[in-house]
């Protein structure tokens, strides 16, 4: 059983999973999340220091929940947040979609060249033959 303190509250509590937040915490800002998603379909063209100056919600954890892809900012609007690897303007996720497809393709290469190296040319070669004692 883990005990950690919560970083909102400084209580004590049980953490399943490195948990930073105790459940009361949690729900709370849960429910600053659905307030703050409500207040997004009312006013879709909002900037972020909009948002957080009237749903009193840091502008930190929006960013939170925009790179974690709970929120997302509309097409018409013109605020966004940068992409982590290229610095372009993006509506949600931590990568645009040339970077995502970058990193896939080198991804599935460096798996590939894997595949392939850990075929053992000796063992292949050997694989089939009869052996003796």
């Amino acid at each position: 059983m883990n005990v950690s303190n919560c970083r909102g509250c400084g209580r004590l509590f049980n953490a399943i999973s490195n948990e930073q937040l105790c459940p009361e915490c949690r729900k709370k800002l849960e429910d600053k999340f659905q307030g703050v998603k409500a207040y997004l379909e009312e006013h879709p063209n909002s900037s972020l220091e909009e948002v957080s100056r009237e749903n009193e919600v840091s502008v930190k954890q929006l960013k939170q929940w925009v790179r974690e892809e709970r929120l997302s900012f509309s097409e018409a609007s013109v605020v966004g947040i940068d992409c982590e690897n290229c610095g372009k303007l993006i509506r949600t996720g931590r990568y645009c979609d040339a970077c995502k497809s970058k990193i896939a393709t080198n991804l599935m290469s460096a798996y590939g060249n894997k595949q392939k190296k850990s075929e053992n040319p000796k063992a292949r070669r050997d694989g089939d033959r009869m052996r003796y004692l």
